[in-house]
């Protein structure tokens, strides 16, 4: 009866432990850079626990515009700088799945602030541009395949901010790029 119990026991043991050892946590990257070919830009992105990060990013947008009044359109290029503080909520389920969480490979929800400054192009006697910040709420994903290829998208709602006005914004973002580095 007493070899019964240990073996029972035991069992149960190795049973967790090869469980745990299944369920190992699994964590963003410390550090990681990017480059953005769609929309050129610099990205960084720093984990400082197992599934936050803040994500950097310097780039350049593409805006349009058009007036009603002239009957005219305008395309423009702005440098946008954002921060994001990043929440990345499904590593360990894509884990589980056997799908790649590397170079934090995986969806997020994100708190967003952006600031789009003086445009390089586009400006004409029919379109003036006037710089704002947008922050929002964001949900997003991203995936990291062999060769280091990125692929991004994001949208939410947010507010966008500037000195004329105040307004609703729906932040898109689509990027591709490499991921740069270790």
């Amino acid at each position: 009866m007493k070899k019964t119990y240990l073996f029972l026991l035991l069992s149960v043991l190795s049973i967790n432990a090869v469980q745990a050892q299944d369920e190992t946590s699994v964590s963003v990257a410390k550090n990681q850079f990017k480059i953005n070919v769609l929309f050129p830009g610099f990205v960084y992105e720093h984990g400082f626990s197992e599934k936050n990060t803040l994500y950097s990013e310097a780039s350049l947008s593409l805006g349009y515009s058009y007036s009603d009044f002239y009957g005219k359109s305008n395309v423009y290029m702005i440098p946008v700088i954002t921060e994001q503080l990043r929440h990345y909520y499904n590593l360990q389920k894509r884990s589980n799945k056997g799908k790649r969480t590397e170079r934090n490979s995986a969806n997020y929800l994100a708190l967003n602030a952006s600031g789009y400054f003086k445009p390089l192009s586009g400006d004409t006697e029919y379109f003036t541009y006037v710089p704002s910040s947008t922050v929002a709420v964001l949900w997003g994903l991203q995936r990291t395949y062999k060769g280091r290829f990125n692929l991004e998208f994001n949208i939410g709602p947010g507010i966008n901010f500037s000195e004329i006005e105040t307004k609703f914004a729906l932040p898109v973002n689509f990027t591709l790029g490499w991921i740069i580095g270790k």
